[in-house]
């Protein structure tokens, strides 16, 4: 193991045992080059990765300080609710902002999902969650133009899909095929949910079907940011 990993194993354990509290100050650069006998280069580093990850923040001039992680939002991932329900619920100052409507590609898994056949359209609509101002989810919606005949002209105005989905009288809906991973973020996606390479998103894709007819509404992805949520199943 690096000096760099062992310094950074050192104090991921402190604050998760609680040896250092949320906005505790921590020791200085120096301060651990010399504990650890090693260049202050080597912490330096060390500290530039714990402020990628999220566990420690700096103010200049003043120092590192921990980070309060116990701010994690619940979330309840088999609901029949939609996220910004389950947000405005929990009484948290929430945004929806669409920020794509674009036509796909063939793609079999999702054409698939969908029971749409090729020659169909399918479009693609984005929204970036923003909870107290900060974006920490990006939901992706996949619907057959077959079935929705005005998405294409309306979908870059839709915040809520589901509020969509009511006003075209359909009230109970239930997910299927659903699939969670996790994966690191790319450039547009470290972006537009503003963090680092390191932060891991937790994927959740499925088809949201309406539970009275059994017919499949949409195919969703959602990228939730890993260091924001905890997560009930």
């Amino acid at each position: 193991m690096s000096d760099e990993m062992e310094i950074m194993d050192y104090f991921v354990s402190s604050i998760q045992s609680g040896r250092y509290e949320p906005h505790d100050k921590l020791p200085s650069e120096n301060e651990i080059a010399d504990r650890m006998k090693v260049p202050r280069i080597t912490a330096r580093k060390a500290y530039q990765r714990l402020q990628e990850l999220e566990y420690i923040y700096s103010i200049q001039g003043k120092g590192s300080f921990v980070r309060d992680r116990h701010q994690q939002i619940p979330l309840v991932l088999n609901s029949d609710k939609s996220f910004s329900q389950k947000m405005i619920e929990m009484g948290f100052d929430y945004q929806s902002r669409n920020i794509l409507c674009e036509k796909v590609e063939f793609n079999h898994k999702i054409y698939e999902m969908l029971q749409a056949s090729e020659h169909e359209n399918v479009y693609r609509i984005d929204r970036l969650r923003l909870i107290e101002g900060q974006p920490l989810a990006l939901h992706s919606s996949y619907v057959s133009e077959t079935r929705f005949p005005d998405i294409g002209r309306i979908g870059r105005e839709l915040a809520s899909m589901f509020q969509y989905y009511q006003s075209k009288g359909y009230s109970v809906f239930q997910s299927r095929q659903t699939q969670l991973r996790l994966t690191y973020p790319n450039k547009l996606e470290r972006e537009l949910l503003e963090c680092s390479s390191l932060i891991p998103l937790l994927v959740l894709e499925s088809a949201c079907v309406d539970k009275e007819s059994g017919q499949t509404l949409e195919v969703s992805k959602i990228m939730y940011r890993g260091d924001s949520f905890t997560y009930v199943i």
